[in-house]
């Protein structure tokens, strides 16, 4: 079994490397914040308060999530394009903060890796939290200015002070939460993808297996 963990903050270029790995060595490929963001739409759907912890967690039990390559499937309902509207970026760290949702998103993760015989995972806590020993950790970074154009351009907004007010504050709320804060693990490479092409560090990343 081949497991490969990385890790990042928004707009690190997690998901494309992580995608492009995946493709590069032959490996399925999971996107962990679409399973915090699946929750976060279903949550925002249903009337559920995202500060209600047992609550969401009730919720997140209960909820069928496929994610894919090509996409997201929430209760059978296509969801890729609907987990990346502002209305859901805006309460995914607040959901994804809470102990009870970790904890069943992460057994759902673990078990994903075990029907797939490995794969390449990432999110925000996969090195230090979820696959500890995975055979390769990789913490992506970039430089603050770097990933609110990135995200101004995927998310196609118009003023990108806004999107970097925005990652500053998942920052925040990512790095100082009780449980499983965003931080690269002891023992994960960290590499800064500012200004570098994602091909140029997939080469990095594959060449450290």
């Amino acid at each position: 079994m081949s497991l490969v963990a990385i890790d990042g903050p928004a707009g690190s270029g997690k998901s494309t490397v992580a995608r492009a790995v995946a493709g590069r060595l032959g490996l399925r490929y999971l996107d962990t914040g679409a399973m915090y963001r699946s929750v976060a739409l279903a949550a925002l759907e249903r009337g559920v308060d995202p500060g209600d912890g047992d609550a969401l967690a009730k919720l997140a039990g209960a909820l069928d999530i496929e994610v894919g390559e090509r996409g997201v499937r929430l209760d059978g309902v296509d969801a890729t394009t609907a987990i990346r509207e502002p209305g859901v970026t805006a309460v995914v760290s607040a959901v994804s903060a809470h102990p009870p949702v970790r904890a069943e998103l992460v057994r759902r993760q673990r078990r994903w890796v075990e029907q797939h015989g490995g794969g390449v995972v990432e999110g925000r806590d996969i090195g230090t939290v979820v696959f500890p020993n995975a055979d390769l950790k990789v913490f992506l970074t970039a430089s603050e200015e770097e990933r609110a154009r990135r995200r101004q351009r995927d998310e196609q907004a118009p003023d990108v002070n806004a999107v970097a007010a925005d990652i500053s504050r998942r920052d925040k709320v990512d790095s100082s939460r009780a449980v499983s804060p965003l931080r690269p693990a002891d023992d994960a490479v960290v590499i800064d993808t500012t200004g570098r092409t994602v091909d140029d560090v997939v080469d990095q990343v594959v060449g450290l297996l």
